[in-house]
């Protein structure tokens, strides 16, 4: 008799393993079908596609392929968070109508420079550090770096460091954007082994052509759109749409439930590992139906991302399926 039982309890056992496997391969097809868009090799034109108006966009790479460069192009929320940026090549006089806009609504921005705008304009630079912003690494000659070697690529963000330290008396902060967008992962990796946080965006739009300066209309339409929780905003200084609208941008981002946060305020990487931290952050909402007693799950895009990427591995479905028995049960 007793044995009979533990034939019985180790079959219920297998069952259960099965059942755990199949749910899971279910769940990762499901998962993969669900999902918008299909993840590109990080390397090339940093580049968003657009989907949802309020969401955050498609991009080149994750949050996850970024984190192990210590890159970001967004925070990975859904509070209503900002980070303003801004790309500085050169001065034409907008700037300081930049600066007064963002003192008046005390957000505090990160202004990434090149040498030439270092070399004309210290004085605004100077402004910028005394106001509170952060003023990071655009490389010295705004080149396309993304085929760099070490050597080539520490130069560049060298000789701004030190043009920087002899200016100011002090070490710049170690955050690069790359120039023209362009990079490979091998000149993120560089990057991150010389101690910089890479920068990329999530918001921007077409400021930087002089000669075909947006409306403030196009712009609000842009800008008011596609802004999202935990963007990290790219705008161009010297875009004269830009210094005559911020002062209304923010305010309407402010009348929209957005706060503003500096770079150093963003979270770092995301905790890679197994199945479980996939699972830590992740919060189930629901959608209720009818008279309200029916309710799903449902997870943003980038959570589908993650959740398909570790139900790629079989150890994986196993461990998680307890876990979204127990999410189905408790909502």
């Amino acid at each position: 008799m007793k044995n009979g039982e533990k034939i019985k309890g180790l079959a219920g056992l297998l069952f259960l393993f099965v059942l755990a496997f199949l749910a899971g391969r279910f769940l990762a097809q499901a998962v993969d079908a669900f999902s918008t868009s299909a993840v590109l090799p990080a390397e090339g034109n940093w580049g968003l596609s657009f989907r949802d108006e309020g969401k955050p966009p498609v991009a080149n790479a994750t949050f996850e392929e970024l984190a192990k460069y210590n890159a970001f192009y967004a925070e990975n929320t859904q509070e209503k968070v900002l980070y303003l940026t801004f790309d500085c090549g050169f001065e034409n006089g907008n700037t300081p109508a930049i600066l007064d806009a963002l003192k008046k609504h005390n957000v505090k921005a990160t202004f990434f420079i090149v040498g030439n705008y270092l070399e004309t304009s210290p004085d605004l630079v100077r402004r910028m550090l005394d106001e509170g912003h952060i003023v990071g690494n655009h490389s010295y000659h705004h080149p396309d770096m993304s085929q760099m070697g070490k050597e080539d690529f520490t130069k560049e963000l060298g000789e701004l460091e030190t043009l920087y330290e002899q200016t100011f008396g002090q070490p710049m902060q170690k955050f690069y954007r790359p120039p023209q967008g362009k990079y490979s992962e091998n000149n993120l990796q560089i990057a991150k082994d010389l101690g910089y946080k890479t920068f990329f965006w999530s918001l921007a739009y077409v400021d930087w052509d002089q000669n075909q300066q947006p409306t403030h209309e196009e712009a609000f339409n842009k800008l008011l759109k596609r802004v999202h929780p935990g963007a990290i905003i790219l705008l161009h200084n010297t875009s004269k749409t830009n210094g005559e609208i911020l002062d209304e941008l923010l305010t309407k981002w402010e009348e929209m439930g957005y706060s503003f946060r500096s770079l150093t305020e963003l979270p770092g990487s995301l905790a890679g590992g197994g199945a479980l931290t996939v699972l830590l952050p992740m919060k189930a909402q629901t959608i209720r139906k009818g008279n309200g007693n029916s309710h799903l799950p449902v997870w943003d895009s980038d959570i589908r991302k993650r959740l398909s990427s570790a139900l790629s591995n079989p150890l994986s479905r196993f461990t998680l399926f307890p876990y979204f028995f127990l999410s189905f049960l408790t909502i």
